[in-house]
This record gives C-alpha cells, sequence and structure tokens, in this order.
C-alpha cells in the first residue's frame, strides 16, 4: 500500500509533466546533459580499469579521452534515430501523411533533437572551458550552428526532416575518434588505424557530401513547402547546410591528404 501510494502519484508526474508534450523538449534537454555527465564518469571510471595507458595520459588527455567517449555515444543515438526518421518512418513519407513534410513532428521525434541539443550545449561548455585544448573555433562554429538549427526544428517542429538530414553526418564521429584513440595509444603504424582511415574516407564522403547533395535536392523539390516556414527557419534551412557542406568539403580535404600520406608511408 505504501509503494502504491508512491507510485501512482509518479506516474502522474512523468505522463501529465515529464513526457507531455508542451515540456517534451524541455525535459529531452535535461535528459540530454545528464547523459552526457552519466557517459563521462562512467568513462572515467571504466579506462581507469582496462586502459592501463588512461592514467598515464596528461590531465588534458584524460579529458579529451572522456569527452570524445560522450561524441561517440551521441553520434551514434542521434545517428539511428535520424536514420529511422529519414528513411524508415512513415513520418515524413510523401505519401502517408496529409500536410507539409516541413511542418511534421512527433513526441519522439521532438526528443529526440532536445536530447541532442542537451549533448551539444554540454559540449560547447566543455569546448569553451578548455579551449583551445578540446577545439578550435571551427568547433565553436559547429556547435553553435548546430545548436541554431535543432533547437529550433525541436521548440517550433518545422524543417525536422532537413535537420535529420544533416544529423545523418554524426555518423562519421565514432571512426575519427577511434583514429584519435589508436594515435593516443601508439597505435598509429598499425593495420587498424589504416583501415579506420579508409572507413572514414568513405563514410565522410557518403554521409557529409553526397547527403547533403541530397539535402539540398529534396528541399528543391519540396520548394513550394519550404517556403512556407517562418523567416527564421527558412534562413536556417540554408544558412546552416551551406556552411556546414564548406566545412566538411575542407576537413574532406584533410583527410584525403592524411590517407595519401599514410598510404605512402606503407609503400
Amino acid at each position: 500500500m505504501g509503494i502504491k501510494s508512491y507510485q501512482n502519484p509518479a506516474e502522474l508526474l512523468v505522463k501529465e509533466y515529464l513526457l507531455a508534450d508542451s515540456f517534451i523538449p524541455y525535459t529531452s534537454i535535461i535528459c540530454g546533459i545528464c547523459a552526457y555527465k552519466m557517459v563521462y564518469d562512467l568513462t572515467q571510471l571504466f579506462s581507469s580499469v582496462y586502459f592501463k595507458s588512461y592514467p598515464s595520459l596528461p590531465k588534458i588527455q584524460r579529458t579529451e579521452w572522456s569527452n570524445r567517449s560522450i561524441s561517440t555515444f551521441h553520434a551514434m543515438f542521434v545517428t539511428a534515430m535520424s536514420l529511422y526518421f529519414v528513411f524508415w518512418s512513415n513520418l515524413y513519407s510523401d505519401n502517408q501523411y496529409a500536410g507539409m513534410v516541413t511542418f511534421r513532428s512527433s513526441a519522439l521525434s521532438t526528443f529526440s533533437l532536445g536530447a541532442s541539443v542537451g549533448y551539444f550545449l554540454a559540449d560547447l561548455g566543455m569546448i569553451i572551458w578548455f579551449y583551445p585544448s578540446l577545439g578550435g573555433m571551427e568547433y565553436v562554429l559547429h556547435h553553435l550552428l548546430s545548436l541554431a538549427a535543432v533547437a529550433y526544428s525541436m521548440l517550433t517542429g518545422e524543417g525536422q526532416l532537413y535537420t535529420f538530414m544533416v544529423l545523418i553526418s554524426e555518423t562519421t564521429t565514432p571512426g575519427i575518434n577511434l583514429r584519435w584513440y589508436l594515435d593516443t595509444v601508439g597505435m598509429k603504424r598499425s593495420k587498424a588505424y589504416l583501415v579506420n582511415g579508409v572507413v572514414i574516407f568513405v563514410a565522410w564522403f557518403v554521409a557529409r557530401v553526397l547527403l547533403f547533395m541530397y539535402l539540398f535536392y529534396h528541399i528543391y523539390l519540396h520548394y513550394d513547402q519550404v517556403k512556407q516556414m517562418h523567416s527564421y527557419g527558412l534562413l536556417l534551412i540554408f544558412v546552416v547546410p551551406s556552411v556546414l557542406s564548406v566545412m566538411n568539403l575542407f576537413w574532406f580535404g584533410k583527410i584525403i591528404r592524411g590517407l595519401r600520406k599514410t598510404l605512402a608511408k606503407r609503400q
């Protein structure tokens, strides 16, 4: 009886407030920040036990080690959700739902974007706090643009399809982080390091070059719906992917040069 007396109010709190449509954006942001902290602490605990080289690393490298595990966790989560909504869910299908695709959303899609907002907020805070050790100005710009676009889409429900398309590009993050880990533990000359470089090249080309071309093509095909968005949302739809595309091409050039250098050393 005592347990049930607490259980019913708790269930009411969750259903009527925490998971109510009007509270989902804020609940999801808090969940994203809490997940960030939890993964950070668990990484420190796990790494100190199972990786012999971890305790001997300088403090800033241990911080980056944990930070990269968080970005990997976020990348896997948001990539899975984005792939689901873009390619498998009927939410944004041209055939399944009435109404404009640019204004469709659901509780799950909003929660997923909110969790991502929580990650970007926490990670931007860490980048600024340890600046420039965890990333230079290009990382700050990347996170600010991502925050503006994802937060707007989460709060208004506008353009969520295109936001998820852009977030699929996070599929390259685990490979980038693995490359840093291999380098940090002294495996730069290993076969795994070479394979990792090839995988990054392919994944980057697909997720950050070809996919962005598809995004702009989709906007072109649905421009009659896109132009119905509010002016700020319309600005974000064109500016954020365009700026990220330029940054992606710049980084892609660096990936190609790095891969060529690695292959040349092995010949």
